[in-house]
């Protein structure tokens, strides 16, 4: 049909002016010369206007309009069907935001993350309060020109993870909180004799990069598709599908930094080079939600790379390649160290089993905001209050506590719970995964955690876009998700590494 051929077509631009932007940021965070801002900012101004006009354009919607009938006659869950859909869900949203309203956005952005830099450096929220309240003063109005149901927030949790509405994440985070918060006080309350020093000797940098780029691709991150860069804060990005760049920074008095940034970004690499490649060049060719795809990044890291299983089969190895930190350290001297649980106040830095709490906070603060039930220049005194309450710890200063993050100066509320959503993701379909390949942690020890992934392609990777978050955990678990497989993962591993 020429109509889809040419929707095809305009996809393909999109993708390839996409791809480009991705790769001039990705090249701004890693290997441009400092004096290259200016006029790196203008050609990705340049390239991201095409983009939008492309992407907003008259002709689009009208093929839009053209493909209606033929949508229709198409089998349900067809990757056509789904590019259209797709496609007219983008165009709805782009096209319902008037270009002053994106003047403005991006205008306040820009003073906002300048003010957010600045406020943090002197660890002074007054410096950046206001901007903050613009910030959510747009989120708001955006959710007005979105048009939403039951919530306005539900406007901005769609964007990051289509589909999901306040109640529903209201309520699976206070079941969360209900079920673990008691496991979270009896592991504190237990003590600990593990030597934790282990996770603190010396390692060189090329060491750190050569042991984990070994691990990465025993999972099936090849070189031929990928690479490893450095960078302050860690990422992964892509620029088709056989281009794969994640990122790590080092540490060398502590290793597992490194280590487990590179894992955690090799479980994104593998989501997007795991997509069908007859979806290069389309709307389909990338994750579909941000949840799904933390699920990945965090399966690898925390469920893979965090077990008992791992450290029994790279123990031999691991103690080769660094002795000078193995020394006598035994495969379960490594797993009760890198399993450790310690309340702190950076979330970027936060254990397994506390992480989640970082999460709700931000959630329940920027929810109360949006809804008004919270003023700005309460946030500081309001996420202090709830630090204490549910982690026992109170930030020192600003800069520790309501300016930690980069999120809210760059406008992306509702954003945060989608890191808590991968980790029940990732269980589920863990779980789902065991019920095919058998015992998880035998695949892992034998070196076979590649197989593991290999069921996350083909029931997860493979897809794309074609499904929403809630369809792809329906078909590739059978239930919709549950906090459940979750609550019941941190129980049975931390009862079991701090003896409970």
């Amino acid at each position: 049909m020429e109509q889809l051929k040419e929707l095809k077509n305009i996809l393909g631009q999109i993708s390839d002016l996409n791809g480009t932007l991705g790769l001039l940021s990705w090249d701004q965070e890693t290997y441009m010369p400092e004096k290259g801002a200016e006029s790196r900012a203008r050609q990705m101004a340049t390239l991201a206007k095409i983009s939008h006009e492309t992407s907003t354009s008259e002709k689009l919607g009208n093929l839009l309009s053209d493909l209606n009938d033929h949508e229709a006659s198409l089998e349900e869950g067809s990757a056509d069907a789904a590019m259209i859909r797709v496609a007219r869900r983008d165009y709805g949203k782009l096209t319902r935001l008037p270009l002053d309203f994106v003047e403005r956005q991006t205008l306040a952005r820009n003073r906002a993350h300048h003010a957010w830099i600045r406020a943090r450096k002197e660890s002074n929220f007054s410096l950046f309060q206001d901007h903050l309240q613009e910030m959510f003063d747009l989120a708001r109005e955006y959710a007005e020109l979105m048009g939403y149901e039951e919530h306005p927030y539900n406007a901005a949790l769609d964007d990051y993870e289509q589909g999901a509405k306040v109640s529903e994440v209201r309520e699976t985070f206070a079941n969360l909180r209900k079920d673990t918060l008691p496991l979270l006080r009896a592991v504190i309350d237990a003590g600990d004799a593990t030597d934790y020093s282990i996770l603190n000797r010396p390692l060189a940098a090329e060491k750190q990069k050569e042991f984990a780029m070994r691990v990465a691709r025993d999972l099936g991150l090849s070189p031929e598709f990928s690479r490893l860069d450095t960078t302050a804060h860690p990422f992964q990005t892509n620029f088709s599908i056989n281009d794969i760049r994640i990122t790590t920074r080092y540490d060398e008095t502590y290793w597992p930094t490194a280590l487990y940034g590179v894992w955690h970004e090799t479980g994104h690499g593998l989501y997007e080079h795991g997509v069908n490649p007859e979806l290069e060049r389309t709307n389909l060719a990338r994750g579909t939600s941000l949840g799904i795809h933390e699920s990945q990044s965090r399966m690898v890291e925390n469920m893979i790379c965090r077990s008992r299983a791992f450290w029994q089969h790279h123990h031999a190895d691991f103690k080769a390649f660094a002795p000078e930190v193995v020394g006598e350290a035994s495969a379960e001297d490594l797993y009760r160290a890198v399993n450790r649980v310690q309340p702190s106040l950076i979330r970027v830095e936060a254990d397994e089993l506390t992480y989640n709490f970082h999460i709700m906070l931000r959630f329940e603060l920027e929810l109360a905001v949006f809804e008004g039930s919270l003023a700005i220049k309460d946030l500081p005194e309001a996420w202090n209050q709830k630090m204490q309450d549910d982690l026992g710890i109170t930030p020192p200063n600003d800069a520790m506590g309501v300016l930690q993050d980069i999120h809210w100066s760059a406008g992306l509320i509702g954003y945060f719970p989608t890191y808590s959503l991968g980790n029940l993701y990732a269980c589920q379909l863990w779980n789902a995964a065991a019920k095919d390949l058998g015992d998880m942690d035998s695949l892992i020890a034998q070196g076979e955690a590649s197989r593991i992934m290999g069921w996350m392609r083909e029931n997860v990777h493979q897809y794309g876009k074609i499904y929403s978050p809630r369809e792809l955990i329906q078909k590739a678990t059978g239930a919709p998700l549950s906090a459940e497989h979750y609550v019941q993962y941190l129980n049975t591993k931390y009862k079991d590494v701090y003896r409970l």
